[in-house]
């Protein structure tokens, strides 16, 4: 990659990742509160089912179009320095959303009782009640934060992701809000009206800057003979079911955990929080900030670039996210202990949560991967691949559930196992698709990046698991200042000597690391 494409994915990386990375830390802020509030119980069980259905049309309406569809064909007119005839295109695309969404929310919410079975199929009496409600009150939560989410595509295509990074922070802080100071008053509706004041906010902080960019551009048309359009509409079909796989996957573990002992939802859904920790901070961080440039780099025909500026961003992710890991996995008791034992969250919850942490972060690796490797496809203006892969993934993601569960006692944690498998098989059959379209990717400065990071990560497994364990008999666990003496510690160790394995095996990727961090910290003394 040169050093220009080097200098601007990683000014912009960093300036994502830092920002997700407060996103996160109160999100599992906002995780504890559910729990210490609420506990690990059907009430929980049902809150988190209740984002199911919602979660998808997100996925459907914003994930998928914005991803493989709006941000490809904007940047591209963007990068034609075709401004005006870009934002003649948005304002269809957003118009049309926008109307799209308010359909969608007055269908959600008169139809609600037809689609709770679909994500709570063991719910039933008091529990079928409760979840019903509950959507109805999370659907105009989604109408808010898929508006968001248009926001966010704008801003990205001009390489801006200060707001929609800030914007998420704000939505997390209302929900732990909402749990703290309405939850003893109103219960877990507490909890809802957090989220629905979280979703307002987190669109009125983008809103102001998409305005001050589409102020003598945008419309209120409605073009659909615009060659953009349909172009966008090509694209954006087949995404809209590739990208909702993964919460399809997601939705058919969880209806096979309401099948389950009470709270297996939330041990499986604070679990996931756990591994979306360094998936979303460095993977998503990192495919998001690089996005933008390889479909300016597809649109110019520059492919060589191209090459090069995705083979480094998989190298990245695969360095970061493969000790995160094995570092979470034999940790994993420690983590959940520190993160969420508290109030009505006992030391049964910890063990029940951790057993699926373990399972879950078998699959890190290949979540990460996927986040630039369906970005690559998207920017090639490739949809239909993505999904085929994704339709193929999601009957293997059910079998192996349903073995999981019914062939062997692995409960919950079968259900984690079996997203984890179904995720490496994913990473394989795209390498394998990619290399046949585009004949090189890289790939053995790709596997020459793995294998380094393997043993690297197996020797900072080790030394964290012995600090943990060298730790216990001298701290008092049951007080936060020892859970996090003895959790941090032994991250700290770990990472430590990873980095020294990392450099004494020659790689790379530590140095650009470095350089990320340099630029961020060189962003913020100006």
């Amino acid at each position: 990659m040169s050093d220009g494409s080097n200098q601007r994915v990683a000014r912009a990386a960093g300036l994502v990742m830092t920002a997700i990375f407060i996103s996160r830390i109160l999100g599992f802020v906002r995780e504890r509160a559910v729990a210490e509030v609420f506990g690990r119980t059907w009430v929980t069980d049902v809150f988190f089912a209740a984002f199911s259905i919602p979660d998808l049309m997100y996925q459907l309406l914003v994930g998928g179009a914005l991803s493989s569809a709006f941000i490809p064909v904007f940047t591209e007119y963007l990068a034609q320095e075709k401004e005006a005839e870009a934002w003649h295109v948005a304002s269809t695309f957003m118009n049309l959303i926008a109307l799209l969404l308010v359909l969608l929310l007055i269908l959600g919410l008169v139809f609600t009782p037809l689609l709770a079975p679909l994500v709570g199929v063991g719910f039933h009496g008091e529990q079928r009640d409760l979840l019903i409600l509950l959507m109805r009150m999370t659907f105009p939560a989604v109408f808010f934060t898929a508006l968001a989410g248009l926001m966010m595509g704008v801003l990205n295509s001009y390489r801006q992701f200060t707001l929609p990074a800030v914007g998420p922070i704000f939505y997390n802080i209302a929900q732990i809000l909402g749990a703290y100071l309405l939850g003893p008053v109103f219960g877990i509706f507490g909890m809802a009206i957090g989220t629905i004041a979280g979703a307002l906010g987190n669109f009125g902080i983008q809103f102001p800057g998409v305005v001050k960019k589409a102020k003598g551009y945008y419309k209120p048309v409605i073009d659909l003979k615009h060659p953009g359009i349909r172009k966008m509409f090509k694209l954006m079909l087949p995404a809209m079911i590739g990208l909702s796989i993964a919460q399809i996957n997601l939705i058919v573990g969880q209806n096979l955990a309401s099948l389950l002992e009470s709270g297996s939802i939330v041990a499986l859904r604070l679990a996931n929080r756990i591994i979306h920790f360094p998936l979303g901070v460095f993977a998503m961080g990192i495919s998001t900030a690089i996005f933008p440039t390889l479909t300016r780099l597809s649109a110019l025909k520059q492919m060589a670039e191209f090459r090069r500026t995705f083979s480094f961003g998989l190298r990245v992710i695969i360095y970061i996210t493969l000790p995160a890991a094995v570092g979470i996995a034999v940790l994993s008791e420690p983590i959940v202990r520190l993160l969420f034992e508290t109030g009505q969250f006992t030391a049964a919850d910890t063990q029940a949560t951790a057993f699926a942490v373990v399972y879950y972060s078998l699959g890190l690796f290949a979540q990460s991967c996927l986040q630039i490797l369906i970005k690559i496809f998207y920017s090639l203006h490739d949809t239909v691949t993505p999904v085929k892969v994704g339709l193929l993934t999601v009957v293997i993601n059910a079998a192996l559930s349903l073995a999981f569960l019914f062939l062997t006692d692995l409960g919950h944690g079968g259900i984690a196992l079996a997203f984890s498998l179904t995720g490496s098989i994913n990473v394989i059959i795209y390498i394998i698709t990619l290399r046949r379209k585009l004949g090189t990717i890289d790939g053995h400065r790709v596997a020459a990046t793995t294998l380094k990071a393997l043993p690297a990560a197996a020797v900072m497994g080790a030394a964290a698991f012995a600090t943990a364990g060298w730790l216990e008999p001298f701290l008092d666990l049951h007080t936060g200042a020892g859970r996090s003496l003895q959790t941090l510690t032994a991250i700290a160790v770990g990472s430590l000597v990873y980095l020294a394995a990392s450099l004494a095996l020659r790689m790379e990727e530590p140095w650009f690391v470095w350089n990320m961090l340099v630029q961020r910290l060189h962003r913020r003394g100006r």
